[in-house]
């Protein structure tokens, strides 16, 4: 089903408002269902805007902009929080992939990054390591 255009829209409340007809006999002449006609008089009394409202269509955001800040706060005093704490933390009542998502485009993280050395300065390791769990013992008679 395609939009009503604007033109069309006004076209049948001008109808109405000069008694052209009742509301089942301006469907009829613009060829739309009474439904329409009734809906578009309910937004012009309710809002005063007749056009279309398919910018307020489908689900709302569960995490708020008050939400967003606040995470922003808590992961700014401990960064390795989880999604799990953070959740309870902002006592949100959505999935942990809808954290994450909102995080993502805030450019935040939510945990430790384990990847880079433990000391900037100096290398964490000071040679190759001894023999692992699976080496053989070194003999100890003399060859």
């Amino acid at each position: 089903m395609r939009t009503l255009s604007l033109d069309l829209r006004e076209r049948i409340l001008v109808s109405y408002d000069n008694q052209e007809g009742t509301r089942e006999e301006v469907a009829v002449r613009y060829r739309v269902s009474l439904g329409m006609v009734k809906k578009l008089l309910q937004q012009r009394r309710r809002t005063g805007d007749i056009g279309s409202r398919h910018h307020c269509a489908g689900r709302k955001p569960t995490i708020l902009p008050s939400h967003q800040r606040q995470m922003r706060t808590l992961l700014g005093r401990k960064p390795d929080l989880t999604l799990k704490e953070l959740r309870t933390a902002v006592a949100l009542d959505c999935t942990l992939p809808a954290i994450h998502y909102v995080l993502k485009k805030l450019g935040l993280t939510y945990k430790k990054r384990h990847s880079g050395p433990a000391n900037k300065i100096a290398r964490t390791s000071c040679g190759r390591g001894g023999a692992g769990v699976g080496a053989k013992a070194a003999s100890t008679l003399p060859d």
